[in-house]
């Protein structure tokens, strides 16, 4: 199903462009332009549906754009985007400033994804539970020895902080999902602008650890089986792990509107959530809803 879905794409991608304004309102031509703004971890897959798209319906343009959740909640806040993507939910407080603005944000779950932790291959730690890994981001644990490895230092990755994986990797993991915890990350932790750097930096130090979105992980790098606590069972991320709530760092990815989708935008949300759409989730390394 991932080759034929991503052979699909490759064909769409040689007829058809990416092209968009804002607000969903009627082009020149008599089509509809969407404004889709927000999570790079979502950015690929939010290409790969607006391209796929807009190859079976022509008259629609669709503009997508990264930047980060924060970025595309703030846009739809600001009125510059009609769907927020975010690979977080959207904060009390952004909801409050939303609505002083006049913006009713809905919330709609589009995919899932598997937050990976990864190491080079070349080291030797197979597994770590989540106290491990949160030891290890907030600075508590600095040498590989102290967690089963080598006597070599840790050098500590991270998205930054207007990512939304960055702020669900601090409150699920370094913080182990406990709302009243206040551990940060390591002044130490280096914070990069993409999970391909991530991916690029683990693949090439011996002594990096990172995080990625489970569809930004490639075979030259190491995902570390992680176990909720101690005595549980320990889950590399996979698809089929996710499905069975077994790997216990998984989320799920939103697309935000101001108020119900209707019109065009609903339509290209229902093929979103459709076969068609979840097919692409799937053949794009993230886990479909159904």
């Amino acid at each position: 199903m991932r080759s034929s879905a991503l052979c699909l794409l490759l064909c769409l991608t040689l007829l058809v462009g990416c092209a968009g304004r804002s607000n969903a309102q009627n082009d020149a031509a008599g089509g509809s332009a969407i404004e889709n703004i927000g999570s790079d971890t979502m950015v690929n897959l939010a290409l790969a549906w607006a391209e796929a798209y807009q190859g079976i319906y022509p008259d629609v343009r669709i503009s997508v754009t990264g930047g980060g959740s924060g970025t595309g909640i703030a846009s739809l806040i600001n009125g510059t985007a009609d769907i927020a993507n975010a690979s977080r939910a959207m904060k009390a407080e952004e909801r409050a400033e939303a609505e002083s603005n006049g913006i009713q944000p809905v919330e709609i779950p589009v995919a899932r994804d598997a937050i990976a932790v990864i190491v080079h291959p070349d080291n030797p730690v197979e597994s770590l539970t989540l106290q491990q890994i949160s030891d290890i981001y907030s600075g508590k644990i600095t040498n590989w020895k102290e967690a089963g490895g080598e006597d070599r230092p840790i050098v500590l990755l991270s998205r930054e902080t207007n990512s939304g994986t960055h702020v669900y990797f601090l409150e699920e993991v370094v913080r182990l999902g406990d709302s009243q915890n206040k551990t940060l990350f390591s002044p130490d932790t280096l914070l990069l602008p993409s999970s391909e750097g991530i991916t690029a930096e683990v693949r090439q130090n011996l002594n990096a650890i990172g995080y990625d979105g489970l569809g930004y992980v490639t075979p030259d790098v190491k995902t570390v089986a992680v176990a909720a606590g101690p005595g549980a069972p320990y889950v590399k991320p996979s698809i089929e792990s996710v499905n069975a709530g077994q790997y216990p760092i998984a989320r799920p990815l939103f697309m935000y509107t101001n108020g119900e989708p209707d019109g065009a935008i609903k339509e290209f949300i229902d093929w979103i959530l459709g076969p068609d759409g979840q097919m692409i989730v799937a053949g794009l390394g993230f886990v479909p809803l159904k």
